[in-house]
C-alpha cells in the first residue's frame, strides 16, 4: 500500500529529506560514506540510499558510531559516479536536513568537485524545532525522537535518519496550526537558489571588508543601494539570511543582479553609497532631502583636489579617495593612479551628499593631502551655514583609516 501524503501540507513544493554519513567533519578533508534521501512529491513518497566509497579510511570511532566499515564501502560507487543521478534527484527541491549546514556543505563540496553547482533552498529541522518549541532546551535528533515519539529503524545510518525527519515533518502538521507552521518555515528557510545568475558561489567572491553594493531587478531596474563594513556578510544577510524581515524577503525575491565595489574603508563607502543613490535613484532607497537652505554649489576650501587614505587590513589593500569641489571622484590603490581621477571626471556636478558627509568629517579632524602636491596647501575657510558649522583642519599627509571589519577579523584570528 503506497504511503499517504499529508492532506494539507504547510508547503506544496517537492521536498527531499536528506542525511549523510561521512569520514569526519571537514568538507575539505573528509568525504561522504553514505547518502539517504526521502523524497516527497506529486508521485508520493520514495526512498533512496547508497553507500559511497570515500577513497580514504573511515576512523574507528566513526565506524563504531555508524556501523559503516572500510570493508562495506570498498567497491561502492564513488561520489563522482553517483553525482549526475543524485543531482537530478535533489535539484529544484527543498532540501531538508538536521543541522542542514553540515549536509548541505558536504554535498555542495562533493558536487563542486564533480562539476555541479549545488545551491538548493535549505530548511534546517534543528532551527525549525527551536523556532516552534522555544521552551525546549534540546533539539538534537535523539531529543526529537523522544519528544515526538518518532520510530527509529537504524540510528546513524543515512536513510533511517532521513526517514526520522519525514516522521518529524508529519508530526508537526498535527501539532502546529498549518498557517503558524507555514510562517515559521518561511522565516527559517534559507534561500540559496537566487534570481538571475546570482549564486552563493558568486556571493563568495564579494569583498569581506568595507564596500558598497547595488541590487537590480527585472530589466536591470535599480532596486536598492547599501553599504557595509562587512560587505559579503551583508549581501548574504539580504539574500540568504535566516532572520530577514518581510521587507527584506520581498526585496530578495525581486533581485536579478548584484553589483558591488570594495572601498577600503567606511568613509569611502559612505561617499560611494550616496553617489550611487543619487545617480541610480533605486526604488527601495529614500532619496536625499533637499532643504531650502541647502546650497546648489559651495566654495571649495582647498586650492585643488584632495586625497585621503583608508586601508582594509583584511585584504591588505590601500584606497586613496579623491574629492574635488565637493565631488567624490572615486578611489584607486595608489597615489599615482589617484592623480588621474580629476581628468577623468571633468565637468562633474556639485554633490550635496558629498558636501554634507565630507564637511562633517573635516570638522572632526579628517586628515587630507593635496593631490599631486608634495607640500600641503593652505585651505580657505568653509562657508558658514549655521552655528554648528566648523572650519576644516589644515591639510596634512593622509592618515590611514582602517576598515572596522578588518580590525574585528584580526582580533578573531588572534583568539583562534
Amino acid at each position: 500500500m503506497p504511503e499517504q501524503l499529508l492532506h494539507t501540507p504547510a508547503i506544496d513544493t517537492p521536498i527531499v529529506f536528506v542525511d549523510l554519513e561521512t569520514t569526519g567533519g571537514s568538507t575539505g578533508e573528509h568525504r561522504i560514506t553514505e547518502v539517504g534521501v526521502v523524497e516527497i512529491g506529486p508521485g508520493g513518497v520514495s526512498r533512496w540510499s547508497t553507500l559511497v566509497d570515500p577513497q580514504q579510511s573511515i576512523p574507528p570511532f566513526i565506524q563504531q558510531l555508524t556501523g559503516i566499515t572500510d570493508a562495506m564501502v570498498r567497491g561502492a560507487p564513488t561520489f563522482s559516479a553517483i553525482a549526475p543521478a543524485l543531482f537530478e534527484r535533489l535539484n529544484g527541491k527543498l532540501f531538508v536536513a538536521h543541522n542542514a549546514s553540515f549536509d548541505r556543505g558536504f554535498l555542495r563540496s562533493e558536487f563542486r568537485r564533480a562539476g555541479f553547482a549545488f545551491n538548493p533552498d535549505v530548511l534546517c529541522t534543528v532551527r525549525l524545532s527551536r523556532a516552534l518549541f522555544p521552551a525546549e532546551k534540546r533539539h538534537g535528533l535523539d531529543a526529537l525522537v523522544e519528544r515526538h515519539a518518532l520510530v527509529p529503524s537504524d540510528r546513524h545510518r543515512a536513510l533511517a535518519d532521513a526517514d526520522l525527519l519525514w516522521q518529524f515533518w508529519q508530526r508537526l502538521h498535527g501539532l502546529v496550526p498549518v498557517e503558524a507552521l507555514r510562517m515559521q518555515i518561511e522565516r527559517t528557510l534559507r534561500r540559496y537558489h537566487l534570481g538571475g545568475d546570482i549564486t552563493e558561489d558568486l556571493l563568495d567572491t564579494a569583498p569581506a571588508g568595507c564596500g558598497v553594493y547595488a541590487f537590480y531587478g527585472e530589466a536591470d531596474a535599480p532596486l536598492f543601494v547599501g553599504r557595509s563594513v562587512r560587505l559579503r556578510q551583508r549581501l548574504r544577510s539580504h539574500l540568504t539570511g535566516e532572520r530577514r524581515s518581510s521587507k527584506d524577503l520581498r526585496l530578495a525575491q525581486q533581485v536579478r543582479r548584484v553589483e558591488w565595489r570594495a572601498t577600503g574603508g567606511e568613509l569611502g563607502a559612505m561617499l560611494a553609497e550616496a553617489q550611487w543613490i543619487a545617480t541610480l535613484r533605486p526604488a527601495h532607497n529614500r532619496q536625499q532631502r533637499v532643504a531650502k537652505g541647502d546650497p546648489v554649489d559651495a566654495p571649495w576650501p582647498f586650492n585643488g583636489p584632495i586625497v585621503f587614505e583608508e586601508r582594509d587590513a583584511e585584504l591588505q589593500a590601500r584606497a586613496f579617495h579623491v574629492v574635488d569641489r565637493w565631488r567624490y571622484l572615486g578611489h584607486t590603490p595608489t597615489l599615482e593612479e589617484a592623480a588621474g581621477l580629476p581628468a577623468a571626471n571633468v565637468g562633474a556636478a556639485f554633490e550635496l551628499s558629498t558636501y554634507r558627509i565630507l564637511q562633517g568629517h573635516l570638522a572632526r579632524g579628517l586628515r587630507v593631502m593635496p593631490l599631486g602636491v608634495s607640500t600641503p596647501l593652505a585651505p580657505t575657510a568653509l562657508p558658514v551655514e549655521s552655528e554648528r558649522s566648523a572650519q576644516p583642519v589644515a591639510p596634512t599627509p593622509p592618515d590611514s583609516h582602517t576598515c572596522p571589519s578588518a580590525l574585528v577579523s584580526a582580533a578573531e584570528r588572534a583568539e583562534s
